[in-house]
């Protein structure tokens, strides 16, 4: 395979199928059991070959590692399992069946079922393989155990699969509420997906995106949950070992390989695969301290990068002031600029489904249309239904909304316009490639209308924040006195809006 560092172990066989002279089938079931020791420094996935013979109509895999005492600061064992078919590991290729990372210690795979996180169906005879990803390993090295058993008879019923539709009722072009990073337990989520779904309706989306790590098992599923006010799109969150991304709006069953690293030169490949399939490519949290989490693979593959993710925090305010940057650069370049995206990331109680979540302008509460808003950049970031916003400029007789352009004479008046509820006590700021430029402070019921002009020569975009107050009930400051950026945690933000001067 062509991608990260891997190692292949020996092969594990089994028993074939019938017996030499009679031609009896096999039943009952055989185990093995297979102890290993994997140094520091091994390789980012380390393959243990099964011989799988005919017959076999369910695999079961169970494993365990060693966590001995490391000093303080130094990372100890954790290893990742998953699980490749007879089709082989190529990257990118057929052969994938499941993957459940550190949060299962056993799964089984059979035509009829398969634990979350695995993909039911025929358990082919061939060279199965299991993956271990030992993504740290303590100084005395890992210690581990893996536990096969084959179980023998005749195959059971095909899986049922329940893909959700690609539409649910909307209101022609209008703006949809949704959170695109959401997991269950087919990953390292602890809720079932009608939970996820239940979520998402009590935060009053409209729309959800299932990301379960590396793996396309509860796409099959989502059906169930879907209704006529509830659109489910399917997708990924792809944890490589240089940082993670978000595959949206991947066609149902569709999966995408995490196997590689920046110096393998593979993210460009997946990320054309999504596109291909009408999704969008989203680098997810990218300042999370977690190992593997931090973003290292750049914008240039990037249709929009999450700057926002879950309650507010210091590596959400890094993320935005990174996002503005990039603005800053593809306005100088006249390049092509990234829009922004909040999302909760939730994975169990307490953590809140829809905070934050996407409101995009799309032309109908479909899939592709929903995609088609974000990809544009016609969104703004909430924290809840709760908050309300319209973002606008009005110049010349014309008028831009959110990620939209107005053209004007370049020292023609501009107004942008802000109107905003749900955020008592807040704070809206106006940003543009200058900095922030105007400030002001809303009452205690949380609603009001900011208007703030300026020309197209001054400003080339400009972008709004809605924060909540500094923890003792102040305004927060910024720095158009130079003193430092101190503000409460955000409420909403806007993607920008861009001005440009006649004939430029």
């Amino acid at each position: 395979m062509a991608g990260a560092a891997a190692l292949t172990l020996e092969s594990v066989t089994f028993a074939q199928t019938a017996d030499a002279s009679t031609g009896t089938p096999q039943t009952g079931e055989v185990t093995r059991t297979i102890s290993g020791h994997l140094s520091t420094g091994v390789a980012d996935f380390v393959y243990l070959p099964v011989e799988v013979p005919r017959g076999v109509n369910k695999i079961s895999v169970s494993y365990s590692y060693d966590k001995p005492t490391v000093p303080s600061g130094t990372p100890g064992n954790s290893c990742d399992i998953g699980i490749f078919d007879e089709h082989g590991i190529a990257l990118g290729g057929r052969g994938f069946r499941g993957w459940s990372g550190g949060s299962r210690t056993a799964f089984e795979i059979s035509n009829s079922e398969a634990t979350p996180g695995y993909l039911p169906g025929p358990v082919g005879h061939g060279t199965w393989h299991i993956v271990l990803g030992p993504y740290q390993v303590a100084p005395q090295g890992l210690n581990y155990q893996v536990q096969v058993t084959l179980t023998y008879g005749a195959p059971g019923p095909a899986a049922p699969r329940h893909f959700p539709p690609q539409r649910a009722k909307g209101h022609g072009r209008a703006w949809y509420r949704g959170d695109c990073h959401l997991h269950t337990v087919h990953s390292d989520g602890k809720r079932q997906p009608a939970e996820v779904a239940a979520g998402a309706r009590a935060a009053g989306l409209d729309f959800m995106v299932s990301t379960d790590h590396n793996t396309s098992s509860a796409h099959a599923v989502w059906g169930e949950h879907a209704d006529s006010e509830l659109l489910i799109i399917t997708g990924e969150e792809v944890t490589t070992r240089n940082g993670h991304w978000l595959a949206l709006g991947l066609p149902p069953g569709d999966w995408i390989d995490w196997r590689y690293r920046t110096r393998d030169d593979a993210f460009p490949r997946f990320a054309r695969q999504v596109r291909r399939g009408g999704g969008l490519v989203v680098p997810a949290h990218m300042y999370c301290a977690y190992v593997a989490s931090q973003w290292k693979f750049g914008f240039d593959d990037a249709d929009a990068t999450e700057v926002w993710t879950g309650p507010w925090t210091y590596d959400d305010e890094h993320a935005i002031s990174t996002w503005d940057q990039k603005i800053g650069e593809a306005v100088r370049s006249d390049g092509r600029w990234i829009p922004a995206m909040g999302n909760s990331d939730a994975h169990s109680d307490p953590q809140v489904i829809g905070l934050p979540h996407n409101v995009v302008l799309a032309d109908d509460l479909r899939t592709d249309a929903i995609m088609d808003g974000i990809r544009a950049g016609r969104s703004w970031i909430a924290e809840s239904a709760a908050v309300e916003l319209t973002f606008a400029a009005t110049g010349n007789a014309r008028h831009a909304g959110i990620g939209e352009t107005l053209t004007v004479p370049a020292d023609a008046p501009v107004d942008i316009r802000l109107d905003v509820k749900g955020v008592p006590n807040g704070t809206v700021r106006f940003i543009t490639d200058e900095g922030q430029m105007h400030q002001e402070s809303l009452n205690a019921t949380g609603e009001g209308t900011v208007i703030w002009r300026t020309t197209a020569s001054l400003a080339s975009y400009v972008r709004a924040e809605v924060r909540h107050p500094m923890p003792d009930g102040t305004p927060g400051r910024g720095n158009t006195m130079g003193d430092a950026l101190l503000f409460g945690p955000m409420a909403a933000l806007t993607n920008p809006l861009f001005l440009t001067c006649t004939g430029h």
